[in-house]
């Protein structure tokens, strides 16, 4: 039987925070089934059927900060940590470059020690011989850091606010500020990056009234990409024995921020991936239009561990590759070789 009030929803092209909610609480399996292919063709109509691939070395698992969540905090003794060379970095976006992959991520931890200098040279080395977009995802750092980097050409930058409720950001992050993150989204876009957002499903004491207000405020910030990840608990950590994020609840809020914001880039998670052996295809399937595979090599790869059993942390890089596109091809989508810059701005679409 139709369900009558989805339909009318879903015919909107905006939507209440009461709507959102009653969309990531939807039970009936043909109504979320309902929610998926709406998304999906609203995927097709905005962004097209290629998946765009960003190519993420990580290149450093020190970090300063002690998040609860994260398997990276810098009171988990356990992990090997690592800090790769600059001529190591330029070395893999190159052969990156090769598989035809245009946009490279650079990400760690909050680690001071990969300074402003080298960060802009590991950029200007790679921009020099290639127009690919650099895309960094290396924690809160100084507004003369951001500065610098972008005359150096960095493109994108992730710094996702993973909650929208300032005192569970501020319980979750060890006291890190909800309001210094959201100033500083705000200031990267000033200086024209592209900006990189999300939040995680699932957190400890998180509520949907919470996601709806996270896929709000995406909403408002017009942010040009958006992540979506389940919680995964790692160990070692304050939140090791919660119990992780749903899959679920993650495939609807990709969906519902796919129809609210219709052409902001939406990536199908690594971490969805870990907990469901078809989380890419899934994703792809209710709205997401970009894939992150994790080209760090090693010996690094296996000790970028901010939570266990991550798929593919054991398996050759390149092999993967293979495997991703053959994946990829096998639901009907094809991979893009261009840069896939941002759809939020005009300006973006022919660089």
């Amino acid at each position: 039987m139709k369900n009558e009030k989805l339909e009318n929803i879903l015919c909107n092209q905006n939507f209440s925070k009461e709507e959102v909610i009653y969309l990531l609480s939807l039970a009936e399996k043909h109504d979320i089934e309902r929610l998926f292919r709406k998304a999906d063709q609203i995927r097709k109509d905005f962004c097209g059927e290629e998946v765009h691939l960003r190519g993420v070395i990580e290149i450093s698992n020190h970090c300063e900060q002690n998040c609860l969540f994260c398997g990276l905090r810098d009171d988990n003794f356990t992990v090997k940590r690592y800090r790769m060379e600059p001529d190591e970095i330029i070395e893999t976006a190159a052969k990156l470059v090769k598989l035809g992959i245009y946009t490279i991520v650079l990400k760690s931890g909050e680690d001071r020690k990969l300074d402003t200098d080298i960060i802009a040279h590991i950029i200007y080395s790679i921009k020099k011989s290639t127009n690919v977009a650099i895309t960094l995802s290396l924690g809160e750092r100084g507004l003369d850091e951001y500065k610098t980097w972008k005359i150096a050409g960095a493109d994108r930058y992730i710094l996702r606010h993973e909650s929208c409720d300032s005192k569970k950001y501020a319980y979750y992050r060890n006291k890190e500020t909800h309001t210094n993150r959201i100033q500083q989204l705000k200031y990267l876009k000033r200086l024209g990056y592209q900006i990189g957002d999300g939040t995680i499903i699932g957190l400890p004491l998180q509520t949907i009234d919470e996601i709806a207000d996270d896929i709000l405020l995406f909403q408002e910030m017009d942010s040009d990409m958006i992540a979506f990840s389940p919680f995964i608990p790692s160990p070692f950590t304050p939140f090791q024995n919660k119990p992780a994020g749903s899959v679920e609840l993650t495939l609807k809020a990709i969906a519902v921020a796919r129809l609210l914001l219709k052409n902001v880039h939406i990536p199908a998670t690594t971490a969805l991936d870990s907990l469901d052996p078809q989380g890419k295809e899934k994703g792809l399937k209710c709205g997401a239009n970009i894939l992150m595979p994790n080209y760090t090599p090693y010996p690094y790869r296996e000790s970028y561990s901010i939570y266990p059993n991550r798929r593919d942390s054991n398996s050759d890089p390149f092999d993967s590759h293979k495997l991703l596109v053959d994946r990829i091809s096998n639901i009907g989508r094809d991979i893009s070789f261009s840069r896939g810059d941002s759809l939020r701005n005009s300006s973006f679409l022919h660089l």
